[in-house]
């Protein structure tokens, strides 16, 4: 390994150790979505020591953005959101490769990027985004890491459907209905920046095969201070990884 002391403090844990630290530079992660949870996520996850990180967006930094998405500066706005980050993040850790997708992709796109990856983090803000992923995700047998926040409220699950668990579709079926917005609705920087900043957590964990995060939800209340976890049971009916025919099994 080049750089012992750059990773000392990870690697002196117990849990992750030499082989754990070669076994995340030999992992690679896709980040749909560089804004308020994948810039700390991103950030985190380049500090760590991944070998190999695969961003998509499709925005340019906007000066409101600088309120959460931390891997900006106010130097960035008006600049492609992946151009920025993916300098930022090199400059953190040249030892990380930095592959940038431009978005918005289409399903076949967005199938090759997660074929291409280890692990992917739903960071995106939008429902369509989040179902295509999930159901790409069931069928390439990929573990998939989701989170929301908005208002002071903050939400994550791992999805690993191929160990058994729960798919983001046996959670929220696809109903139609639209979802509040950050621009909408208000969100306090922190809150996202708490969740992105578990996305990486829990992706770390899977890469390093730390625990069974698998089929849980983490509901965080950053005005109470107070956090609820929940099973999500598989359902058999489930379009996207139940038994059923035309289901996606992979």
């Amino acid at each position: 390994m080049s750089d012992f002391a750059r990773y000392s403090r990870q690697i002196v844990l117990r849990e992750v150790g030499v082989n754990g630290q070669q076994l995340l530079r030999d992992s690679s992660v896709l980040i749909v979505g560089v804004g308020g949870l994948g810039a700390p996520a991103a950030l985190y996850l380049a500090g760590a020591g991944l070998g190999r990180l695969i961003l998509t967006d499709r925005d340019r930094v906007e000066p409101s953005n600088l309120q959460r998405q931390i891997v900006y500066r106010g130097s960035d706005v008006g600049r492609s959101k992946l151009d920025a980050a993916a300098e930022a993040l090199r400059a953190l850790n040249a030892e990380c490769e930095i592959e940038t997708l431009p978005g918005p992709l289409d399903e076949a796109g967005m199938g090759a990027a997660v074929r291409n990856a280890d692990l992917v983090l739903d960071c995106s803000d939008n429902f369509p985004t989040r179902v295509m992923l999930n159901a790409i995700c069931v069928a390439a047998r990929k573990p998939l890491v989701s989170g929301a926040a908005i208002r002071f409220e903050g939400q994550l699950a791992l999805f690993d459907s191929a160990r058994g668990s729960a798919c983001y579709a046996c959670l929220y079926p696809d109903t139609g209905e639209t979802q509040e917005t950050c621009e909408e609705a208000g969100v306090l920087g922190p809150s996202v920046g708490v969740v992105g900043s578990l996305q990486a957590l829990l992706a770390i964990k899977r890469l390093l095969g730390l625990g069974d995060d698998a089929g849980r939800l983490h509901l965080w209340d950053a005005l109470r201070m107070s956090w609820r976890t929940l099973n999500i049971p598989r359902d058999p009916n489930c379009p996207v990884c139940g038994a059923r025919p035309g289901a996606a099994h992979g």
